[in-house]
């Protein structure tokens, strides 16, 4: 039985969340007429702390927070990939994002759709980033849901059969109905509420595991050899074999985080292109708490935690259930369900103002006005939710998981219209379009194929090792793309119209364009 204290702790988390969701109205000007940039980038005006919460909180999922140490507990040492991955996208993100920004600004870009459209002028490019976006986003959405459900479960605050899906989506409620009223603003608000949560309860949490497991040394030689009849033994130390997959794991994984519209669309909400150069400075903070929770699967190793095969993720959970007095474990798993609902919110703003502005307004409606267009995105962002519950119950958690593992691959193809878009316009957009689709298809066989596996035998120097599926998709997608680029040239085909460039008299640009080439 759930201890009352527990749940008391809980239930004061979510409510503390519940107002400050209510609390996001007072981040939009009242006088402020409704359109969708307002509800989708809240006009572009977050500040460095609060883009640093939304974006952390944003790219640092409640899935992420179970599923890396859930990793290290299943796989050992493979599982802390996620930490040089994240170490590398800073620098990435630290060229790319304000770049990118600035365009974004100067011509009202709401999505990266908007921006492949405006660079390559291809209708067609800039629809095939668009839908692979969403296809990405849907069941990282429905992660979301089943990181809650499993923090819940483990907590014992998950009741059997129809009473513990209500509380479920109850739950998941509370920033529905104000990411529709408020957009981007509700999840900003609740990211503060969220790093505060997270970052107070894994040092906690840590501290308190050392203290009862003896310090560090004995937690690493407990973890070495584990408890035989409750946790796996697994090594700690990396096989010199699976160098090529930690490495590619690790380079993949950062260049597709940045091409997820959730993430766009939270630096799209920066106030300046400097605000999010002072916020990638910053956001290895995150990468520190993520490291922590990674040493938290050891943790689980040596304290003999018994996961249920095949839901190695639910290992910190019923740590902190084991080892945490009751109030604090209620606080922390309070924390992870809000770790989950920042996301999720996010990624169904991303994905329905990419619905709106690359399909519903390019092809079915082009007159709508800035009113209309939130208020279909409204209504998308409420559907998303809601097909990502219907989801969770009607379909096993492996095909949520399957799903996203091809949407990170999915994702990653569009990583040569954007990222080299912003750089150079010397491929040309048939050349990426194709090599977009050898890509996704590719990518899906080699994942299917291997039944679900992200990992992929690929032959170099004569020798076969194995590398991040998404990472050979992508070689053959640039391969493509390079080997078309002159040949179509070559027959001339005609290229878009580049509308990010305007041609330029003897004097500078003005100050409302920008010049990418």
């Amino acid at each position: 039985m759930t201890d009352a204290a527990t749940v008391a702790a809980f239930v004061a988390v979510l409510g503390v969340t519940s107002l400050l969701a209510v609390a996001a109205r007072w981040l939009r000007p009242r006088d402020e007429l409704p359109t969708l940039e307002s509800w989708a980038v809240a006009d572009r005006r977050f500040g460095p702390v609060l883009t640093w919460f939304l974006l952390g909180g944003t790219i640092y999922t409640a899935y992420t927070f179970a599923a890396v140490p859930g990793l290290v507990y299943g796989v050992g040492a493979l599982g802390f990939f996620a930490l040089p991955y994240t170490i590398i996208v800073y620098p990435l993100a630290f060229l790319l994002l304000p770049r990118l920004w600035t365009v974004a600004r100067r011509h009202r870009y709401l999505t990266v759709g908007d921006f492949v459209h405006g660079r390559y002028g291809s209708a067609m490019l800039a629809l095939a980033v668009a839908v692979t976006g969403i296809l990405a986003t849907m069941p990282y959405i429905a992660l979301q849901l089943l990181g809650i459900r499993a923090v819940l479960d483990t907590g014992g605050l998950y009741p059997p059969g129809l009473a513990g899906d209500a509380a479920l989506v109850a739950v998941f409620a509370i920033l529905a109905v104000a990411t529709y009223r408020h957009g981007l603003r509700a999840p900003a608000v609740i990211a503060v509420a969220k790093g505060v949560a997270i970052f107070g309860s894994v040092i906690a949490v840590v501290l308190l595991v050392l203290s009862r497991l003896g310090g560090p040394g004995r937690l690493f030689d407990a973890g070495r050899t584990g408890d035989e009849a409750a946790s796996p033994v697994v090594p700690l130390s990396l096989d010199p074999q699976l160098f090529p997959v930690f490495a590619t794991l690790a380079l993949g994984s950062a260049m597709a985080l940045l091409m997820y519209p959730h993430v766009l669309t939270s630096t799209f909400a920066a106030s300046s292109a400097d605000t999010l150069r002072r916020t990638t400075i910053g956001l290895p903070a995150w990468t520190a708490v993520l490291g922590l929770f990674g040493l938290l699967g050891i943790a689980a190793l040596a304290a003999g935690v018994p996961a249920p095969p095949g839901n190695a993720e639910t290992a910190v959970p019923l740590l902190v259930r084991d080892l945490m007095p009751a109030a604090l474990t209620g606080l922390i798993l309070g924390a992870l369900a809000v770790g989950a609902l920042v996301p999720a919110s996010v990624m169904s703003v991303a994905a329905a103002t990419s619905f709106v502005r690359n399909i519903y307004v390019q092809y079915f409606h082009p007159t709508a006005t800035p009113k209309h267009q939130m208020r279909v995105a409204q209504v998308v962002s409420v559907t998303a939710k809601l097909g990502a519950v219907v989801f969770v119950f009607g379909l096993r958690n492996q095909a949520a998981i399957n799903l996203q593992l091809l949407g990170g691959i999915w994702i990653l193809q569009t990583f040569p219209a954007v990222a080299i878009g912003l750089y150079t316009r010397w491929p040309h957009h048939r050349a990426l379009l194709a090599g977009w689709l050898v890509g996704m298809v590719s990518g899906t066989l080699m994942v299917v194929w291997g039944g679900f596996g992200s990992v992929v035998s690929v032959e170099l120097g004569g020798q076969r090792v194995q590398v991040y599926a998404a990472l050979a998709a992508l070689v053959l997608n640039l391969a493509v793309t390079v080997a078309l680029t002159p040949l179509l040239d070559r027959l001339r085909v005609p290229r878009g119209v580049d509308r990010t460039v305007l041609p330029s008299p003897a004097g500078p640009l003005p100050a409302h364009r920008t010049n990418l080439t």
